[in-house]
């Protein structure tokens, strides 16, 4: 192969889901969130979708790859299944040999199973990929799985990923009580052209490219162009480009090595860029690509740096400017610029809007969000909302806040972070990036009713 040619030490643009090649963009971590919220929440399911190619499948291997110890999985990949083989497919993955069981036996050792992880501390998560596959029988076999539980906890947390017919399931009249107990819902777009660019780059780089531009910077436009952004269809024409250049003894590609790709690949030429037109499909491979860009997320920007509370101070101070806008100038209500989910023990027990202002949160009534716990400050800590940013900053309090396991100060929150409370977890979505989502998807389908006979 090309590797000694390009001095690589691994193929960079190989197809199968290997979790050291991931390149997370804004997109990819916000869905990655939404899986790790899955360990800190019990209620409800999440729910990950996205066009064909989009990643799913090696998000998933890298969310479970970086799991603890303490998790139980069972990962279902083969969903064209009646609801028994399902339930036996789930026990086989949990170890048992369910093949002469009955469903009753299946779902009796299944309920056992559950309650003794339990027990035991451990968590039990339901993967299921290509969920868009399992019939309405099937959906609502995993619906009844998910109400086990203790006197206080759900035992089975369930991830389900597919395609976007999916959402057409999740949204049919017969699985309204299984789409009740949707708790995060995210749909994974294709790659803008810089995220085309660094993931092209950060693939080369994992690869041994140590730095060194092996594509030529004229090329990136014309993949992105064919590839729409679509993971997949980039590693396929990239690794095709670099066959090229192999078969021409060049250690680079260029413009003409790519075009080689293209015509060997029969791609024809994409029938619109950016707009969420499909491709055109003259050639005999041509991607059925979807563009458009992904939701923007929160900005960088400091928001203020407060003189706060202990167990025994006084209520927070007054805000000075030390951002573009102080948000105790900033004007009440506004629009909605994100949401917070506070969570204790697994389970969601309130959610608030985020509009520009001040949000504190506290054991005393005087707190916006009121957390009666002794392991809370009188006001522990405050969330400073501001048009283009977010933030969470720590009020001086006894037992301080915590970011992935690390004691922060202040930290800018990003879409679907979660931070540690006392004995509560405080989630951060940002709605900036549901609203510009859902505006590129009404826009796509406008196009399409248009262009689409």
């Amino acid at each position: 192969m090309y590797l000694e040619l390009f001095k690589l030490q691994e193929l960079p643009f190989r197809l199968s889901p290997d979790p050291q090649f991931l390149y997370l963009s804004k997109q990819h971590a916000r869905a990655k969130a939404y899986m790790e919220s899955t360990i800190w929440f019990t209620d409800g399911f999440v729910v990950i979708t996205g066009e064909i190619g989009a990643g799913k499948t090696t998000l998933i291997e890298t969310f479970l790859r970086e799991l603890q110890t303490d998790v139980v999985i069972a990962q279902i990949n083969q969903t064209q299944l009646s609801p028994t083989a399902f339930l036996q497919t789930v026990l086989v993955q949990f170890g048992f040999s369910p093949f002469n069981m009955k469903k009753a036996e299946v779902l009796a050792t299944l309920n056992q199973f559950l309650i003794e992880q339990y027990s035991a501390g451990r968590k039990v998560l339901l993967i299921i990929d290509e969920a868009q596959n399992l019939t309405n029988r099937v959906l609502e076999e995993v619906r009844l799985l998910s109400g086990l539980e203790t006197t206080k906890d759900k035992v089975l947390r369930i991830i389900l990923a597919g395609q976007p017919e999916l959402n057409e399931k999740l949204n049919s009249q017969d699985l309204i009580q299984l789409t009740q107990r949707v708790r995060l819902r995210f749909h994974l777009t294709a790659l803008t052209k810089t995220e085309t660019i660094a993931y092209i780059d950060h693939r080369l780089e994992v690869a041994g490219s140590q730095g060194r531009r092996i594509f030529a910077e004229d090329t990136y436009a014309t993949i992105y162009k064919y590839t729409g952004g679509v993971p997949r269809l980039i590693n396929t024409l990239c690794d095709t480009c670099m066959m090229a250049a192999f078969a021409q003894n060049m250690d680079h590609v260029g413009t003409d090595s790519l075009q080689a790709a293209i015509r060997e690949l029969q791609w024809a030429e994409p029938a619109g860029i950016g707009t969420g037109l499909r491709f055109s499909t003259g050639g005999a491979a041509a991607p059925a690509a979807l563009m458009a860009d992904p939701g923007a997320g929160g900005g960088d920007h400091a928001a203020t740096t407060v003189l706060g509370d202990s167990m025994g101070g006084g209520g927070p101070a007054p805000l000075p400017h030390s951002g573009p806008v102080a948000a105790a100038n900033l004007p009440p209500g506004g629009p909605v610029v994100g949401r917070v989910l506070l969570a204790c023990e697994g389970k969601t027990v309130m959610e608030r809007e985020l509009r520009p202002g001040r949000l504190v949160i506290g054991r005393t009534p005087d707190n916006d969000i009121q957390i009666d716990s002794k392991f809370i400050s009188r006001h522990h800590c405050q969330i400073v909302t501001q048009f283009d940013a977010c933030v969470i900053e720590d009020l001086n309090s006894t037992n301080g806040i915590y970011v992935k396991s690390k004691r922060v100060r202040r930290h800018n929150l990003n879409d679907g972070d979660v931070v540690q409370v006392g004995q509560h977890e405080v989630m951060y979505l940002d709605e900036r990036a549901s609203r510009v989502r859902v505006s590129a998807e009404h826009v796509e389908t406008e196009v399409m009713d248009k262009v689409e006979p």
